[in-house]
């Protein structure tokens, strides 16, 4: 029984769980009555969202829209749809719409929709005065309160009959605009209006215009009057007034000004009329400009002023421009046409001209230091005329020009280039030098006092005599300098060394160094060095040769080492030669001594071992000999024949050894007939080592041949 429930209730369970499974489908979004909506029409977005249940039952949803990203509206309803209401829509409402919808820990959201708002509210504008004077300026508000930043505010200024003034501002965080527009001269009924923009989809949309708004202005004061008294056409040398006048409002910050050519002439404040006189000349002639101001408010007024001329600039005539010093000048000044004036003749100073005569004619004697600019002025009924200026030139002869090279020496080396300068150490300038290589014109030059040559094409063999000219506007003519002879040094090329003996030296003797070049001028600098100490030479010559030789004493083995030379001139290029390599070695002398130091010893311990051995031999004649007799024989012939290959270094000599007739006869007796006959044979005796033990050894072996214990 209680199995059957539980199967049951297990069931039921299944069938609850099955009752709860859904499923979203879709979440739409929708924009009605369209996705252009009209400004200022209704709206409505609409989230749908289509479910799959698995039974009927309720479920809750979570809606929320999205603008441009930003929430604009939220709620929650048992329904599958959910609805954003705008009664006016604005075009801040144009945007990227989308929902989201969340039911049982489940959640969707919808693909994106674009609202377009078309057309844009009607700002409103507002002028801060009615009435303004000219100079001030007119204060506007443009308003749009129904529409979202940011903003484009544009303002407009519009005269009668003209083209209309436009400004703007970017407001990006809020929905209205201020600007300020100048009222200028000429400005009468002013009338202003705005207008705004914002930008929508990659383009801007603009509202309607403002309201228009009318502002009066008035005049602060008249356009000022300019006359010119006796007249604007005059003489010069008359006399002339200029009255400026006007009309104000109010006294109060008001200025005239009286201007030629931008100069201010004359200028006074808080008064009506300005009043400038003056002696009228030809530089008085042009355009005069009367100018009113208060505040920000100007007038203008302008008048020409033309002026007669009442004598013509008078003209300064010079004897000579370019003259010798010591000559004589005449300076005479005149005027075309007129004679009755006062003249006088200066010369231009910068400092200020410097008065000569009151003359209409000057005659000086000139010298150098009267060259300069002369000019003469004319007078008549106070106006003073002045001259162009006449340039006057005062030559003092060029003395004769020195030249030389510009490093000092009279020398260059082949193939550097060779810098000369030529000088006149008085002359008045400008002076023209000319240079020649030999006979022939090189180059010309205009200069104050000296010029510079330079040659390139130095050669071994080529002209080396040099001169120059020096000449001016004096009439003495040219001057020519000394021929400067030049001396072209050749560089060393090709330095060597070599030494007799060569190569070994014996110690105490003289070796000869010998140090040339194969090219190179006069004189030469040869150093000797050894490659340990290069800082110091060991030997060195200046030598009006191609080559020198070092007779080096008494070698000894602190000089084995490697030896080179270099060579310079002055051409100051210093070439050094290949190194040699010089080994001291024991002289023949020396090694005589020690040859006899070593071989005296060995010849005496060769004389003692050999004496030794006889005498150790006389002494063992006996038993001894006869007993080890056979033995002896057979060892000491194997080991000779074994030494005698081996052994390289061996003493060969030859002795005969007396025995006694008892020995003899013992032999005889022992031995047979058949070795009466033997002969005796020489004894080897090696000394190549002096071991003790050795010697004793191979004495004890030697073998005798002949002898007749041989057997």
């Amino acid at each position: 029984m209680y199995l059957a429930l539980l199967v049951i209730f297990l069931q039921c369970s299944e069938l609850y769980t099955q009752e709860k499974v859904f499923t979203f489908n879709t979440v739409e979004i929708q924009v009605q009555p369209s996705v252009k909506v009209k400004n200022g029409d209704p709206m409505s977005v609409v989230c749908h969202a289509d479910i799959s249940k698995s039974t009927d039952f309720q479920l809750e949803h979570n809606f929320t829209i999205f603008k441009d990203g930003k929430l604009v509206f939220m709620t929650v309803s048992d329904k599958e749809d959910a609805r954003y209401e705008v009664s006016v829509a604005r075009s801040s409402d144009t945007g990227d719409y989308k929902c989201t919808v969340e039911a049982g820990g489940k959640t969707r959201t919808s693909d994106s929709l674009h609202v377009w708002v078309q057309g844009m509210t009607k700002p409103i504008l507002t002028a801060e005065k009615k009435e303004v004077l000219e100079g001030e300026v007119v204060k506007l508000r443009c308003d749009l309160p129904e529409e979202a930043p940011p903003l484009y505010f544009f303002f407009q200024k519009t005269k009668m009959n003209s083209t209309p003034q436009q400004k703007y501002v970017f407001e990006a965080h809020r929905n209205f605009s201020v600007m300020e527009f100048a009222v200028e001269e000429g400005d009468n009924i002013l009338q202003f209006d705005c207008f705004g923009k914002r930008y929508v989809q990659l383009g801007f949309e603009t509202s309607e215009h403002s309201n228009k708004t009318l502002v009066t202005v008035r005049e602060p004061f008249i356009k000022p009057t300019l006359s010119a008294k006796p007249s604007s056409n005059i003489t010069e040398g008359d006399r002339i007034q200029f009255e400026c006048s006007t009309v104000v409002a109010r006294m109060r910050d008001i200025e005239i000004i009286l201007q030629k050519n931008k100069t201010i002439l004359n200028s006074v404040r808080e008064e009506k009329v300005l009043k400038y006189s003056t002696v009228a000349t030809l530089e008085d002639a042009g355009e005069y400009l009367c100018k009113v101001e208060q505040g920000r408010a100007s007038k203008t007024t302008k008048l020409n002023v033309h002026v007669s001329e009442l004598f013509p600039k008078p003209i300064l005539v010079a004897s000579m421009n370019k003259l010798d010093e010591n000559k004589e000048l005449t300076l005479s000044c005149s005027i075309s046409g007129f004679r009755k004036a006062n003249f006088s003749i200066l010369r231009k100073n910068s400092n200020g001209d410097i008065w000569l005569r009151n003359s209409r004619n000057l005659t000086m004697r000139v010298n150098v230091n009267d060259t300069g600019s002369y000019i003469c002025k004319a007078e008549v009924k106070g106006i003073v005329k002045e001259s162009k200026p006449v340039r006057i030139n005062v030559y003092a002869p060029v003395s004769k020009p020195t030249l030389s090279v510009v490093s000092g020496l009279p020398q260059v080396v082949l193939g550097k280039p060779l810098r000369l300068i030529c000088r006149s150490a008085t002359g008045t300038p400008p002076i023209t030098f000319t240079f020649y290589k030999g006979n022939e014109i090189k180059k010309t030059v205009i200069n104050d006092t000296y010029a510079t040559f330079l040659d390139e094409n130095i050669r071994q063999n080529g002209k080396r005599g040099y001169k120059c000219d020096a000449r001016n506007n004096h009439s003495s003519g040219v001057k020519t300098s000394n021929i400067l002879n030049i001396t072209v040094i050749v560089p060393i090329r090709n330095a060597s060394l070599g030494s007799i003996p060569y190569g070994e030296v014996e110690d105490g003797s003289e070796t000869a160094f010998l140090c040339s070049v194969n090219e190179g001028s006069w004189p030469i600098l040869f150093r000797i060095f050894k490659k340990t100490d290069d800082k110091v030479p060991l030997f060195e010559k200046n030598e009006y040769a191609d080559r020198v030789m070092w007779r080096k004493e008494g070698m000894s083995r602190q000089d084995t080492g490697t030896y080179y030379c270099i060579a310079s001139n002055q051409a100051n290029v210093s070439v050094k030669s290949h190194p040699i390599t010089i080994n001291v070695i024991l002289a023949s002398w020396q090694k005589g001594i020690i040859a006899a130091f070593v071989l005296i010893p060995i010849a005496g311990a060769v004389i003692f071992t050999s004496w030794w051995f006889l005498w150790k031999k006389k002494k063992a004649k006996g038993p001894s000999m006869e007993m080890s007799g056979s033995a002896l024989a057979a060892n000491s012939t194997s080991e000779k024949l074994t030494r005698q290959h081996n052994d390289g270094d061996y003493y060969s000599g030859s002795g005969y050894i007396e025995d006694s007739e008892n020995h003899m006869k013992s032999t005889d007796e022992s031995k047979g007939p058949d070795l009466e006959s033997a002969e005796v044979e020489y004894t080897e005796v090696e000394v190549s080592t002096l071991d003790p033990h050795r010697d004793s050894v191979e004495n004890r072996h030697s073998i005798i041949r002949g002898h007749p214990d041989a057997t």
